[in-house]
């Protein structure tokens, strides 16, 4: 099987892996997890949970992108957030509604949700992979 590694613009490039792999064939589409940071690798939305899961998605979307995929696409979600409690639910709907209105789509695939004691550093409260399927 061969496989694409791609680093779509307007996201940042990570020396340690690429934003998004392509498996030819099937046209598998794997998302890194994607946290809240813009193009140039700065945290959005420092301390509001709402605000970074609604980058995250909006992340996700310019991935898939960049490949040609859209959420339309993604068959599976996988949402990590830091030090969960069932009272955040609220903020992570709230993020979800606000980047599904920016997307101008409703992104509703089976999904994950997974408390995490922390990620790749403080400030990210949440982390957003997806896998889509293109024809």
């Amino acid at each position: 099987m061969s496989i694409t590694l791609v680093n779509p613009d307007g996201l940042p490039v990570v020396d340690a892996y690429r934003q998004v792999s392509v498996a030819t064939g099937s046209r598998l589409v794997h998302v890194a997890g994607q946290v809240a940071w813009d193009a140039d690798g700065a945290v959005v939305g420092a301390g509001d949970l709402a605000a970074q899961v609604e980058r995250c998605y909006l992340n996700v979307g310019t991935a898939l992108a960049g490949v040609g995929a859209s959420f339309a696409d993604v068959a599976k979600l996988t949402i990590h957030v830091v030090d969960w409690t069932p009272d955040k639910m609220p903020l992570v709907l709230a993020g979800i509604d606000r980047a599904a209105a920016a997307l101008g789509a409703t992104p509703v695939p089976p999904g994950t949700l997974l408390g995490v004691a922390a990620l790749d550093v403080p400030e990210h409260l949440v982390e957003v992979e997806a896998v889509a399927v293109l024809d």
